[in-house]
């Protein structure tokens, strides 16, 4: 994504204007010509195309944003003191101007796009806000944008945030929702120990203190969606209210989960609605992608 600051530099051209006067006094014309000088009419000037690092339908992110965009990660990752090496970042970056680039076509496939007026409105604000057109120009080409790029920087991540809430808006604030409790144990002896405890008629929420003292493991209420292994995930909500599950496998360790509650359409938490907007977007862009054209460049 887009740094949370941007500011534009506006290019001044200066145009100098040569011109020769002779003095008429001293000089003698030359005697015309009898054969007519061959006029000619210069082509118009190629436009530079920038090089793409990658392109998606057509369209491009150019190779200094890209490059600026993974050291600003590099640079960032090392303030929370994680070292990143250059390739994962440009793994890490390129996914996410691909996001982006679906998103900002998205929009407009939805009737949204940021017209010129619009961006204008937007680069005269960073303006103001970076302190003039000379603060914005330093900015802009010590984060490798040309003015053409920046401006297609911005546009474009204007419309892929309209396409980013279009799609987390529409998710509801209820869901079904069930209310777990879970054993963790990390061997599967133990865990099947366990789980003849439970089958002989000891109490769950006391081996589930045995296992974890601090919460008992309660994982609170639960959207589907929102459990992080589909294997706990399934089992929970095929079970009823005072059930509990087999020993289930997972990369974490050996869990036996127990359904406290039920509830049909309960409010989300604020956590559970953020983990559901993160994951519908995530699905979303992941669909995209099956059928888009996507053309990564750089070695």
């Amino acid at each position: 994504m887009l740094p949370r600051h941007f500011f534009l530099r506006l290019f001044l051209i200066l145009f100098l204007l040569l011109g020769m006067t002779a003095c008429a006094s001293n000089t003698t014309p030359a005697p015309a010509s009898s054969t007519p000088e061959p006029t000619f009419t210069p082509a118009p000037p190629t436009p530079t195309l920038e090089p793409m690092a990658l392109i998606v339908n057509g369209e491009g992110i150019p190779i200094a944003e890209f490059e600026a965009e993974v050291q600003r990660y590099i640079t960032a990752q090392a303030a929370l003191g994680k070292s990143v090496d250059p390739q994962t970042a440009a793994q890490v970056v390129a996914e996410d101007f691909i996001a982006q680039l679906l998103l900002a076509q998205g929009a407009r496939v939805n009737g949204f796009s940021l017209d010129d007026a619009a961006l204008q409105a937007r680069v005269d604000a960073l303006a103001a806000q970076a302190g003039g057109a000379e603060a914005l120009s330093a900015w802009q080409q010590a984060h490798g944008y040309s003015d053409q790029s920046f401006r297609s920087a911005l546009r474009r991540a204007a419309e892929a945030a309209w396409m980013r809430d279009k799609i987390v808006t529409s998710i509801s604030g209820t869901a079904e929702q069930v209310h777990v409790q879970q054993i963790l144990l990390y061997n599967r002896e133990t865990a099947q120990s366990f789980l003849l405890q439970l089958n002989g008629g000891a109490d769950f929420d006391e081996l589930a203190l045995r296992a974890d003292p601090l919460t008992r493991g309660d994982l609170g209420w639960v959207p589907r969606g929102y459990l992080l292994d589909p294997q706990i995930e399934e089992a929970a909500f095929r079970l009823e209210a005072g059930q509990y599950s087999d020993v289930i496998e997972t990369q974490v360790g050996f869990h036996i989960v127990k359904v406290l509650e039920r509830d049909p359409n309960r409010p989300l938490s604020p956590d559970a609605y953020l983990a559901l907007q993160e994951r519908t977007l995530k699905r979303w862009v992941e669909e995209q992608k099956q059928f888009a054209k996507v053309e990564i460049l750089l070695p």
